[in-house]
């Protein structure tokens, strides 16, 4: 079950549950639609995978034991790691790869 991270790992704008702007890799790197496509160009900088719309959860249980009152969202927030610079060098290196190519 996705984490539902509340927050870009770059710029840590708020990506709240019921976000349209959340992106994830699939290790659920989450990032805002912003920085995707203008600092990161559809790279992962942790681990050079593409991204996807984040899917969003339900707030009603439209069956039993599901939903966000079943399962919230974390609020545990993730940061990148990696420098400016350092992101820039990875990205610069597999943008123009396709990410089925990466």
């Amino acid at each position: 079950m996705l984490h539902l991270r509340p927050s870009c790992e770059l710029c840590d704008r708020a990506l709240p549950p019921d976000s349209t702007q959340a992106r994830i890799c699939s290790y659920e790197c989450t990032f805002c639609a912003d920085c995707v496509q203008t600092r990161l160009h559809d790279v992962c900088p942790n681990c050079g995978g593409n991204f996807a719309p984040r899917p969003i959860r339900p707030r009603t249980a439209w069956r039993d034991g599901t939903g966000l009152r079943h399962h919230p969202a974390t609020t545990k927030a993730a940061r990148c790691t990696w420098t400016d610079a350092e992101i820039t060098r990875f990205v610069a290196r597999l943008r123009d790869t396709a990410p089925q190519d990466r």
